[in-house]
């Protein structure tokens, strides 16, 4: 792996470790399973959807000295995405099916890469390893493999049940640019709007 940063106590990687994968999929899922419980729920078949369609070059994470897997960024391009997949993986975990109305609910969740800005595909930390500067570390890392891109800015979403990733967002120069509300879809996705935040990069 290839290390990007380095402190006292953990490294910041690029990609993720294959040893990593199974626990990398049960963090996404533990950090984003109020909006995505009725699309890959349950739980079990959650992790195992994304731990199969993990992709780690849309992925920088974070490891302890001692190699523990502390948490992750993922980021989308017109290339792919952290968590990828299509309607055939979906079939394989859930059936045809399944797969149908699951990726109808998925499809609503889906947003669109732009010219000139990375867009981010979820970050985590994991429970133990919050307060150590980790979440602050990964997006800096994001900051400069979308700087490394020649990309202008990044964008990301955020849900208004998630005030403590909003607040590290504000902290770091990410400004507000729109709000989108589900209106009638809330009680499927777990919450009430999503606001598109960006901030810009240097070179």
């Amino acid at each position: 792996m290839k290390t990007i940063y380095s402190s006292e106590t953990f490294l910041i990687e690029d990609g993720f470790r294959a040893e990593h994968r199974l626990q990398a999929a049960r963090g996404y899922w533990r950090a984003f399973s109020r909006k995505l419980r009725y699309p890959l729920g349950p739980k079990g078949k959650a992790v195992s959807f994304i731990e199969g369609t993990l992709d780690p070059t849309h992925a920088i994470s974070a490891v302890s000295n001692e190699g523990q897997f502390l948490g992750m960024a993922g980021f989308k391009t017109p290339n792919g995405a952290l968590v990828g997949g299509g309607l055939g993986d979906l079939a394989r975990t859930y059936g045809w099916i399944g797969a149908a109305w699951r990726g109808l609910l998925l499809h609503m969740l889906e947003r669109d890469c732009s010219d000139g800005s990375l867009l981010m595909d979820g970050i985590f930390v994991e429970p133990e390893a919050r307060g150590r500067g980790v979440g602050t570390a990964l997006l800096h890392a994001v900051e400069r493999h979308a700087a490394s891109m020649g990309l202008k800015s990044i964008r990301l979403d955020v849900i208004d049940t998630n005030s403590r990733a909003r607040a590290l967002y504000e902290r770091e120069g990410f400004a507000p640019q729109s709000v989108l509300s589900l209106g009638p879809l809330n009680p499927i996705f777990g919450f009430s709007s999503a606001t598109q935040m960006t901030k810009s990069v240097g070179r």
